[in-house]
């Protein structure tokens, strides 16, 4: 007697491959549970980067329609010198609002990863009822993480390229150029990279207190504090560049972001050394500083091709502390619900 081979039914399927689907629709239903939760803290980061984007395009437009202006002005008259920069009236100020808004928009991510996102659903018992639903822990972080992230690096990197585009198509004359807090934190990756590890560290912090209030407080205290320390070690993240001169004076680029600056006496830098304390003829000075050892002049500073070098170090800095806060937010939850 032949054996006939059953037909295959939906019934029959593999069970790994029936868990592979369930498991993927699970998924995609927990992600909509947190888009649903907190469609209205998506709205408000979406509102947010289109009016920070709309906000930078037209002072971008208007100050550029405003220099023309004032170079046109400018060649109309027979004066040797014209200030053109008075086109830029209102331009500046605009960017660098922005600018520093942008960069330091990870300060309101902070606050609701440590309030609304998690410490509010750990606080009211939500987080662990979904855990009774046949969602386990890790994955319900997982979901909480992964939305949030995807929106916070979408907004970021728009806000960049827009950022970007500004800086490049008209910077103000009278701005400090690439090392200014403001333009050297929302012109590069640093800006994702800082919102990221906000998320991650307002999630650590809320899992630790699991009490929403407290947890915004010390999730917004604790990464303000991190940007500034980071931003303290910045000008270190890449070798500087160091000039001398004989002389008293050192030419260096009008770009460049100088660091320190001093003296050589005995062949050694001393950035304290007072070369004015020689005074008189020059014959006389030139004897006092000869007397102490003078040899000329330093300068060390960064020039503005070190930006992209700062910038990715900067960013890599900071995305190892968001990985750590990431890797501890997971270890302390396994262990809280084990």
């Amino acid at each position: 007697m032949t054996a006939v081979a059953p037909e295959s039914t939906p019934d029959s399927m593999p069970a790994r491959a029936v868990r592979g689907g369930a498991d993927g629709r699970r998924s995609w239903g927990l992600a909509r549970t947190v888009l649903r939760v907190h469609r209205a803290a998506l709205t408000v980061w979406a509102l947010a980067v289109i009016g920070l984007s709309g906000w930078l395009v037209c002072a971008t437009e208007v100050g550029a329609a405003s220099k023309r202006a004032a170079v046109e002005a400018c060649d109309r008259t027979d004066q040797d010198w014209c200030d053109t920069t008075m086109g830029w009236t209102g331009y500046g100020p605009s960017v660098e609002w922005i600018g520093l808004l942008t960069g330091y928009l990870f300060l309101a991510v902070a606050a609701f990863a440590g309030s609304a996102l998690i410490g509010r659903e750990l606080e009211s018992g939500t987080a662990r009822l979904a855990w009774t639903q046949g969602v386990s822990p890790t994955r319900w972080l997982a979901a909480k993480l992964a939305v949030p992230a995807l929106a916070v690096t979408v907004g970021a990197t728009a806000l960049v390229l827009v950022y970007r585009w500004a800086w490049a198509a008209d910077q103000d004359p009278l701005s400090n150029g690439w090392k200014a807090g403001s333009a050297f934190l929302a012109r590069g990756p640093a800006t994702v990279a800082y919102a990221l590890c906000a998320l991650a560290v307002g999630t650590l912090i809320a899992l630790l207190l699991r009490r929403t209030l407290p947890a915004l407080a010390v999730s917004v205290a604790t990464t303000g504090l991190l940007g500034y320390v980071v931003a303290q070690f910045r000008d270190s993240f890449w070798p500087a560049l160091t000039i001398t001169s004989t002389t008293q004076d050192v030419e260096y680029p009008d770009s460049a972001w100088e660091l320190e600056n001093g003296a050589v006496i005995h062949g050694r830098r001393d950035p304290d050394f007072d070369i004015w304390q020689c005074d008189g003829t020059v014959a006389e000075g030139r004897r006092c500083l000869d007397d102490l050892g003078f040899s000329g002049t330093y300068l060390t500073y960064h020039p503005e091709s070190h930006y992209w070098p700062l910038q990715l170090v900067e960013s890599g800095v900071v995305l190892a502390v968001a990985a750590a806060a990431t890797t501890a937010a997971f270890l302390l939850l396994r262990r809280r619900t084990a």
